[in-house]
């Protein structure tokens, strides 16, 4: 009799714990979820559905329907984007840009990171604050300050150029480039490298790289063989951090870069606030949210840990 009371109650107690945890499981992962429904997947539904209507007469959208109620859709805006090269043209240079910008990221965050995990652990907190600092300024003013630093009459600008006279080579101009916008996307996105690398860095084993030596593995050998490779997550996470936004960023070469510094953020924001062709910018957009994405999936893929065959 005790035996059939028990378990009833044995049921019921499962089934309470299974509810909490169920409960406890939405509440953790609901607000992130919400989040992400109200301020990515709704606005991305939005913009794309924008990119199949007509421009208002006086920009913005075109009403949605027309005079005798039928829904009023067109493929114009994505037949104007792909009909010209020049957009496809700025696309692809803001690919490169960001890919630049990634590569020197990782070249100059890899040191850094390193020396930081290698560092003694006192030392540690001291050196990832340094490396956030910047954070603490504000965006705008850190990227002026670089229009400073590059100016033809800066310090730096007239050092390289007497260096360059030095060898019989022209002045350059720095600022309005293609390189002052490559300095100031690696300047703004560096620290994104440097954060995933250290986390990554501080995690491995010390007593691997001794057993590499143990075995005669040179410096060079040991980097090359353990640490590079078990740091290959870092880096695809710094690099989906630094690529993704350096793709879509529009500050940066909009006061580094000029006209011959422009990038297809440039371009999306020109055609929402100047030329008012919100149809025309939300097709340039979704081409950016796609590449985004991309790139997303792509390191997620690549960050997924490899099993080898036995």
């Amino acid at each position: 009799m005790s035996d059939a009371v028990a378990k009833p109650e044995a049921s019921a107690a499962a089934g309470g714990s299974a509810r909490a945890s169920s409960l406890a499981r939405w509440l953790i992962s609901g607000p992130p979820l919400l989040y992400l429904l109200v301020f990515f997947a709704v606005p991305t539904l939005i913009m794309a559905f924008a990119a199949f209507r007509y421009p208002g007469d006086y920009g913005g959208l075109a009403p949605i329907f027309t005079e005798d109620g039928q829904l009023d859709l067109t493929l114009e805006s994505f037949q104007a984007v792909f009909s010209s090269s020049i957009y496809l043209a700025i696309f692809l240079k803001s690919l490169l840009y960001a890919l630049i910008t990634t590569l020197v990221c990782i070249a100059m965050a890899y040191p850094v990171a390193l020396l930081i995990a290698r560092s003694p652990r006192k030392w540690r907190n001291l050196l990832v604050l340094l490396v956030i600092l910047p954070f603490w300024s504000n965006f705008l003013i850190r990227i002026y300050a670089w229009m400073i630093i590059l100016g033809p009459q800066s310090l730096f600008t007239r050092g390289l150029n007497a260096v360059l006279g030095t060898f019989g080579f022209e002045p350059v101009s720095l600022l309005y480039s293609a390189f002052a916008v490559i300095v100031g996307l690696v300047y703004v996105h560096l620290p994104f490298m440097v954060l995933p690398l250290y986390a990554n860095l501080e995690k491995h084993d010390p007593a691997l790289l001794d057993a590499a030596q143990d075995l005669g593995a040179n410096a060079w050998q040991r980097f090359w063989r353990i640490t590079f490779p078990l740091s290959l997550p870092g880096v695809v996470a710094g690099s989906a951090l630094v690529f993704i936004p350096a793709l879509g960023i529009f500050a940066v070469s909009d006061i580094l870069g000029g006209t011959d510094g422009i990038m297809i953020g440039n371009v999306i924001k020109q055609q929402f606030l100047e030329s008012r062709d919100w149809p025309f910018g939300s097709v340039l957009s979704v081409m950016l949210t796609v590449a985004a994405l991309a790139a997303a999936g792509l390191a997620a893929l690549l960050a997924r840990p490899r099993r080898r065959a036995a």
